[in-house]
C-alpha cells in the first residue's frame, strides 16, 4: 500500500526518523500511523543494540533549572562524534532529559546502577507488606511492586514526562536511530535547595 506524503510527513514530524524509514514503516504498517510508530520503536531498539560497542567521543551537557532556581537537572548525553553534539535537536533533547531529572528525581541511572543492599531492603519492606495475603499470591504482589519500584526509581525506566507513552530507555534509542551514532546517558543530576 503506497502510503500519503502526508501521512509520511505527519510520521516523520511525530518521530524525526527519516522520510524512508517512515515511508517504509507506514508501508509495513497497512498505512496506520500508530502501528508504524511501534515498528519505528522496534527498529529503534534493534540499530540501538548493533551500535552499543561503539565509543562515545563526544556529547552536551543538558541543564534545566526549574523556576525559582530550587531545582535543578543535569545530565551529560554522551554520543559518537561533534557533529552530532552541536546539533541543536540533540542539545533539545538533553535539555529534555535534564528537565525530566529535575521533575522525576531518579535516584539510579540504569538497573545496574541500583546496589544489592537497596534491592535487599526493597525487597524486605515489600515481603512485609505482603505477609497478610495469600502464600500463592505473596511473590507475584512482591515482583510486582520491586517492578514499579525499579520504574519509579531507575532514570532510565522511568516513562518520560512529556510523552509516557516512552520510556527514557525508548527515548535515547530513537535518538540512536534519528542521529545515525550510539546515544547514551552517561551521567545525571538532581540538584534542590
Amino acid at each position: 500500500m503506497a502510503s500519503s506524503m502526508e501521512d509520511i510527513k505527519t510520521l516523520r514530524d511525530d518521530t524525526g526518523v527519516s522520510i524512508m524509514q517512515c515511508k517504509k514503516a507506514l508501508e509495513e504498517g497497512g498505512g496506520d500511523i500508530e502501528k508504524a510508530k511501534v515498528l519505528l520503536r522496534k527498529v529503534s531498539s534493534q540499530i540501538a543494540d548493533k551500535k552499543a560497542d561503539r565509543d562515545l567521543a563526544s556529547g552536551t551537557v543538558g541543564v534545566y533549572l526549574h523556576q525559582g532556581g530550587s531545582v535543578a537537572g543535569v545530565i551529560v548525553l554522551s554520543c559518537e562524534t561533534d557533529f552530532v553534539a552541536k546539533n541543536e535537536e540533540f542539545k533539545a533533547l538533553a535539555y529534555d532529559i535534564a528537565m525530566h531529572v529535575a521533575a522525576m528525581a531518579p535516584q539510579f541511572l540504569t538497573k545496574d546502577d541500583v546496589k544489592d543492599e537497596d534491592v535487599a531492603a526493597a525487597k524486605a519492606v515489600f515481603e512485609e507488606e505482603a505477609a497478610d495475603k495469600p502464600k500463592d499470591m505473596q511473590e507475584k504482589i512482591v515482583v510486582g511492586k520491586m517492578n514499579s519500584y525499579l520504574k519509579e526509581k531507575v532514570l532510565m525506566e522511568q516513562p518520560f514526562v512529556k510523552d509516557a507513552d516512552k520510556t527514557i530507555s525508548e527515548l535515547v534509542k530513537e535518538a540512536t536511530q534519528k542521529f545515525g551514532e550510539r546515544v547514551e546517558i552517561t551521567r545525571s543530576e538532581r540538584f534542590g535547595a
